[in-house]
């Protein structure tokens, strides 16, 4: 053999055993953006490795036959914007894009920004209670891009502080009186505790299945009783809409309320307030917390993963396994107010109508147009993607969010936790455009979510800011299974599946609901289910889930308008069969046809019951969440 021929052997092997090693990108707190990504010297961001990533499958790179493989070590990554995942990052099932922890590590995906630099308050804080003198510590908020920005979470060594406001226990102060056409609530005057201003305050407004977030414009005292008004846009929604609504002097008497977000109203251990205007974080800590080493976080990020393909350009095969997604916000209710319509999805515009009828309701009397929270983690135009073992957590509005355009996805073994809105959000409900009671049926189906697997997942703690919100939201979704999930500590509904109100045709069918564990379920509100349905979907099949373990809130607005499994409005062709819970309490209102029911309640066998829930191999999910949330007791 010439040395030519040598030489030139050895340079081949070289540059294939380079590009073999190139399949695997390493990233690290530690590394540098200047490393070329190997494990012993990796990339320091995220956004530097899937650029590697894409310019490997752009250059066709021999090492990405198999696939990239983008190994993230332990710590936290501290996102500046959403790590955007576009149609260039899409894999093939034969060569698919995974993100994964690296073995034995824990890395987190942050929206968040440290707070830093506390001091006790060394001098009495004008309008701070008696209670809090002396006990309160201070510091500036952190500025982002050299900017003061808002937020509304606030956590201490993973701990979500409490945004400082009146008791949310069993004794909610009631409403007294609700003007609609002046658009004012009358409440005691005592429910204030010191409050004299509006300022930054706010009232969450408890009404049926749903509560609100209403800034408010003015307090005026007078005598025993206070009139207060609120900001728009949210006011003249909140007066206008018909449901839910406010009640007064009904079964359980006036509806119940608390308020937040005022400096007078931090009185307890673990309370915090953001003064705007001062700029400053107020902090009581809790027992045994030091505030010279501690850990503060608020969130600045909405979105910490955003996957953007389309109908005709998916983003496929990308996988993420062992990544925890933490520390983002939701500003519009601090902006806009918060006047949801159902499960998370809040009111843009509602109405009564003067004149009863839609086009595809005759005798309907509203109309209404919505919303969607935003999620953590959002794909849209996705398909073969999968989460595996991840965490979503510490969270401001909603989850994982698969939108729309998404089909043949994969949720397994995850865990969401300390969730302020939904859990998790499966397909379209209504765009912001159209009108929330008509079908969604579009012409290209290739928009609809279909074949969707959310399988042994554990989902406590979600909702735990705004209570009308569930576990798994799914709207119009096609060919779905949900099953052998666990979920518990939610303030509504554990499963809630369709959207509509309509009997008419629509995206749904042949969706399956199995073999789930529901429990300690509806903490704060009612009108409500483990599993709930709405609108036509046929051949879907609700069967084999465990329920059990209603909350019982002393509030609610109707104390035994509460079921285990319940069809409302529109539900046609469903099947609802083997799904054991401790009594036979269900409900289906205005049903279509095609609905069957067959062996649900106490009766069904032993077996059918313990096998309900995650299975063997996820059972440690529970591990995850803290002792508190595992056991009955009520949401944050």
């Amino acid at each position: 053999m010439t040395r030519s021929i040598s030489a030139s052997l050895f340079l081949a092997v070289s540059l294939l055993s380079t590009s073999a090693v190139a399949a695997d990108i390493w990233v690290a707190p530690t590394g540098s953006d200047r490393n070329p990504g190997t494990a012993a010297q990796p990339l320091a961001t995220l956004n530097m490795a899937l650029r590697q990533a894409r310019d490997l499958r752009r250059l066709r790179d021999a090492s990405v036959q198999n696939g990239v493989h983008i190994w993230v070590k332990g710590g936290e990554y501290r996102l500046q914007e959403p790590w955007l995942f576009r149609p260039e990052d899409a894999g093939t099932a034969t060569s698919p894009t995974i993100i994964e922890a690296a073995p034995g590590e824990q890395p987190v995906l942050s929206g968040g920004v440290a707070v830093t630099g506390w001091k006790k308050a060394a001098a009495a804080v004008p309008g701070l209670p008696k209670a809090a003198q002396g006990q309160v510590w201070v510091a500036d908020a952190p500025l982002l891009a050299g900017r003061a920005f808002d937020f509304r979470q606030l956590w201490v060594n993973g701990h979500k502080a409490v945004r400082a406001r009146t008791a949310t226990d069993d004794n909610l102060p009631r409403l007294l009186r609700w003007d609609t056409d002046k658009r004012e609530a009358w409440i005691p005057a005592a429910a204030l505790s010191g409050v004299t201003r509006a300022g930054q305050l706010e009232m969450v407004l408890h009404q049926m299945w749903a509560v609100n977030v209403l800034r408010v414009k003015s307090v005026t005292v007078q005598g025993p009783e206070a009139r207060v008004t609120f900001q728009e846009p949210e006011s003249r929604v909140q007066f206008e809409h018909p449901w839910p609504r406010p009640i007064i002097n009904g079964k359980n008497g006036s509806s119940a309320f608390y308020l937040t977000n005022a400096l007078e109203l931090l009185d307890q251990p673990g309370e915090w307030y953001y003064d705007q205007p001062r700029r400053q974080v107020l902090y009581w800590p809790r027992p045994g917390e030091t505030m010279s080493s501690v850990q503060v976080t608020v969130p600045a990020l909405e979105t910490l993963v955003q996957v953007a393909g389309s109908l005709d350009a998916p983003v496929s095969h990308l996988q993420f396994k062992g990544l925890t997604f933490a520390h983002t916000t939701w500003l519009r209710p601090g902006q806009q107010g918060h006047v949801p319509l159902q499960a998370g999805m809040y009111l843009l515009d509602g109405y009564s109508l003067a004149k009863p009828g839609t086009p595809d309701k005759a005798g309907l009397e509203n109309q209404a147009w919505i919303g969607r929270p935003p999620g953590a983690v959002q794909l849209t135009g996705a398909d073969h993607t999968r989460f595996e073992r991840c965490r979503f957590e510490h969270l401001g509005a909603a989850g994982l969010d698969y939108q729309q355009g998404t089909h043949d996805d994969a949720i397994v073994g995850c865990v969401f936790r300390d969730v302020a809105v939904n859990g998790l959000q499966l397909g379209k409900f209504s765009d912001p455009g159209i009108e929330t009671h008509l079908p969604y049926n579009p012409k290209d189906e290739r928009e609809i979510c279909a074949s969707e697997l959310v399988e042994n997942n554990l989902f406590t703690d979600c909702g735990n800011e705004d209570w009308g919100a569930v576990g798994i939201a799914a709207g119009y979704v096609r060919q779905t299974t949900i099953r052998h999930n666990e979920i518990s500590q939610v303030p509504y509904t554990g499963i809630s599946l369709g959207w509509g109100w309509t009997k008419s045709a629509n995206a749904m069918q042949g969706n399956r609901v199995q073999a789930n564990y529901i429990h300690h379920y509806a903490q704060h509100t009612y009108d409500v289910a483990g599993v709930y349905t709405l609108s036509a979907q046929p051949g879907t099949v609700v069967s084999e889930n465990r329920i059990d373990e209603i909350g019982r809130a002393a509030y609610v607005h109707d104390p035994e308008h509460w079921f285990y499994l319940y069809l409302d409005e529109g539900s046609s062709g469903i099947t609802v069969q083997d799904n054991w819970c401790p009594a036979e309490k269900f409900l289906a209102n205005a049903n279509g046809p095609n609905n069957v029911w067959k062996n649900n309640g106490p009766m069904v066998p032993e077996a059918i019951k313990q096998a309900a829930g995650l299975e063997a191999a996820f059972r440690d999910l529970r591990g995850a969440a803290p002792k508190a949330e595992q056991k009955a007791g009520k949401s944050q």
